[in-house]
């Protein structure tokens, strides 16, 4: 038996290699990937640009450590300030540590304002990660259990809803930021109103609160957009990053700007191996090959063509509540628990996720062709009918 910390549920399979949005286990059979490592995988497997880039790279320098300039950290920082159009970035190793981050500028920034026990705002049903304060920070009372005593300073709100965040606002002294995710990813892709966000976003600057949004499952072009809260024109203070940035490589990010901007100083706040060079070839390469490419586009037709596939196949099915999404970040929501529809997707060979106990989500890669994405819709359609009855 293996001796790895029993901290998850694998499901019996392990994958040798992978190409494209396929991927093969030790018996040689084929799997169609729709989850891309949860998001992670933009490029899907062995792309020909990623693994030239990430070679080169292992062969010129993979750490140096931050007490030197890096320049490939430079250059990727200057990249996604000028796709968000922020000013600043913090690298990092994951999403949660992106998170973490942004929750102590936050603080940081508070006591800045003469606050002296800043609170954050969060949503219900969200998910931030699972270190302390991140698990504090996420609506999920089940990854909470057990952990006690959470961190404090969190005001919860229910998700999308303005006037409750209005109402918190009027009460609540305390408040300095409101961290949200555009897209629900582990909540059940659920997407914030572009109007709520709008607002959220007049909110902030009317009570001097920063604005910061998690992206690290809705980032990186995965909803048609580089970032989910471009849909609604607008710019956030704080955004983190991580999963599809580096297409498989470990890697956060919290951007700053405006009022954020600056917050953090040199000793504030760091990481041994975030914006090590080989991390930042990753992100770099993926920005990259979207562009050249044109995955962001990509990512909002296939999303589109996916989801009348699945609403057209699954049209007056008894049990099927609603197929929703953003680009490739697709759920499909039924009735009931539906987890045995994984074990089914892989015996199919099929590659799927279910969240928030009733959601089938999709997270395909990026570079998945129409035939795939027809492939997907054909072999999940008549799993869905089946565990339903129909």
């Amino acid at each position: 038996m293996p001796h790895l910390m029993n901290t998850y549920g694998r499901l019996p399979v392990a994958f040798t290699h992978g190409q494209g949005c396929r991927l093969f286990d030790e018996q040689g059979k084929s799997y169609l990937d729709a989850m891309a490592g949860v998001a992670v995988n933009t490029l899907g497997h062995n792309h020909p640009k990623l693994v030239a880039a990430l070679s080169a790279q292992i062969g010129r320098l993979i750490h140096a450590s931050n007490l030197y300039r890096i320049r490939e950290a430079e250059l990727a920082s200057d990249r996604l300030v000028a796709l968000a159009r922020m000013d600043e970035v913090f690298f990092c190793n994951s999403g949660c540590e992106a998170n973490e981050a942004a929750i102590k500028l936050a603080r940081l920034y508070g006591h800045q304002q003469g606050v002296d026990q800043p609170a954050i705002i969060v949503m219900e049903h969200s998910f931030h990660g699972r270190t302390l304060a991140t698990l504090s920070a996420t609506g999920n009372r089940k990854v909470q259990a057990g952990f006690e005593p959470l961190v404090s300073g969190f005001v919860r709100v229910p998700f999308d809803d303005i006037a409750a965040i209005e109402q918190v606002a009027e009460h609540n002294p305390n408040v300095v930021a409101v961290l949200f995710e555009p897209v629900q990813g582990e909540g059940g892709i659920h997407a914030a109103h572009i109007e709520f966000m709008r607002n959220l976003r007049q909110v902030c600057d009317r009570k001097n609160w920063l604005f910061m949004v998690d992206e690290v499952q809705c980032g990186i072009a995965r909803t048609g957009a580089w970032f989910a809260h471009q849909h609604a024109d607008i710019l956030p203070d704080v955004m983190t990053l991580a999963k599809g940035l580096g297409s498989g490589l470990p890697i956060g990010a919290c951007l700053a700007a405006g009022r954020a901007a600056g917050v953090f100083k040199p000793g504030s706040h760091g990481s041994t191996f975030g914006g090590n060079p080989l991390a930042c070839a990753a992100a770099l390469t993926t920005l990259e090959v979207i562009e050249s490419d044109g995955l962001m586009a990509r990512a909002a037709s296939l999303g589109d063509a996916i989801r009348k596939g699945l609403r057209d196949g699954l049209a007056g099915v008894t049990g099927v509540v609603e197929v929703r999404g953003a680009g490739l970040m697709i759920g499909i929501e039924l009735d009931r628990p539906c987890g045995e529809l994984v074990m089914q997707g892989l015996d199919a060979g099929l590659l799927i996720n279910v969240t928030a106990d009733r959601v089938v989500r999709l997270l395909p890669p990026l570079v998945m062709s129409d035939a795939e994405g027809t492939e997907l819709v054909t072999a999940l359609v008549p799993l869905i009918r089946k565990f339903l009855g129909a």
